[in-house]
């Protein structure tokens, strides 16, 4: 039962997902005068193995399940994600309530700009979608894993023949560190990850929780943000290949622009439609980078 005047937040304990926790604290105290927000701080697999590349862990979710399970099982009443770590599918239980908030999803460089970079330099990033995104682009660069926290990630340029890294430009952001970026890539060329930038909120279905939480939605990016876990989704749950989506508002018309890497030639699939449905939008430009019916 959730107090009048109490809500519990699940959250990883990492700088960054404890900002978007604040964040979204206050945002619900704002808008509830007389609620109190507590963060309650869950470890995830993610956050445990961070020895092993995110795709050989299992990908999708790795730092979201536990969180998820916080409010499933009673110890939270809600629970704050980076929305790209969400899996395409939401748990049975659980709502996605609430996207209340998306800053600018473009990926960044830091250590060294694009053209700063040499022939054969080493770009660190554990994104197989940034490495194959940045090798169209620059075919001469070398690339390799990257793993810890945001703090030990943007200290690896000038270490251990690191030259420079790749990040979302929301990350540095929300944790003050701009000036750190050293080149923004324009999300037209160089497609974020399915709903990077925003956070997502998910509560247990029928609630006292989601009532509150649904306040501080934002409808227009909720929509953007359906539409690519939507072409993330059609894609299917066992989808390997790099794959990026990035949506834009209009006077209420959104257009989904999808990339796949297409791995057996090496090319990088694109496409881009206008639409209104957000869940047909996603499906839509899914099928058409998928090549086969999104199979």
């Amino acid at each position: 039962m959730v107090s009048e005047s109490r809500l519990r937040l699940a959250s990883r304990g990492s700088p960054l997902a404890m900002a978007q926790a604040t964040t979204v604290a206050h945002m619900l105290e704002a808008v509830h005068n007389s609620l109190s927000v507590e963060i309650v701080v869950v470890e995830t697999v993610g956050d445990r193995r961070l020895d092993v590349p995110l795709h050989e862990i299992g990908g999708q979710g790795i730092f979201a399940k536990e969180v998820q399970l916080a409010v499933l099982e009673g110890r939270a009443d809600l629970a704050v994600h980076s929305a790209k770590d969400l899996p395409s599918a939401t748990p049975d239980g659980l709502v996605l309530a609430a996207i209340p908030e998306r800053v600018d999803p473009a990926d960044v460089l830091v250590g060294r700009s694009l053209a700063g970079l040499g022939p054969g330099a080493l770009v660190a990033t554990g994104s197989p979608r940034r490495k194959a995104l940045l090798a169209s682009l620059r075919p001469d660069l070398d690339f390799t894993e990257l793993r810890g926290n945001m703090a030990s990630r943007l200290a690896k340029p000038g270490t251990d023949g690191i030259d420079a890294v790749v990040a979302a430009r929301a990350a540095l952001e929300r944790l003050g560190l701009l000036d750190l970026v050293a080149e923004r890539f324009d999300p037209e060329e160089v497609t974020p990850q399915v709903a990077q930038g925003a956070i997502g909120v998910e509560v247990a279905v029928g609630t006292q929780a989601e009532a509150l939480v649904r306040v501080i939605d934002d409808e227009a990016v909720h929509r953007c943000v359906d539409a690519e876990r939507s072409f993330l989704a059609t894609l299917g749950a066992g989808c390997t290949a790099p794959v990026g989506a990035w949506c834009t508002e209009n006077d209420g018309e959104l257009e989904l622009r999808g990339v796949l890497f297409d791995e057996e030639t090496g090319r990088l699939r694109r496409a881009r439609h206008r639409g209104d449905d957000a869940l047909a939008l996603g499906a839509a430009v899914a099928r058409d980078v998928a090549g086969d019916g999104g199979g």
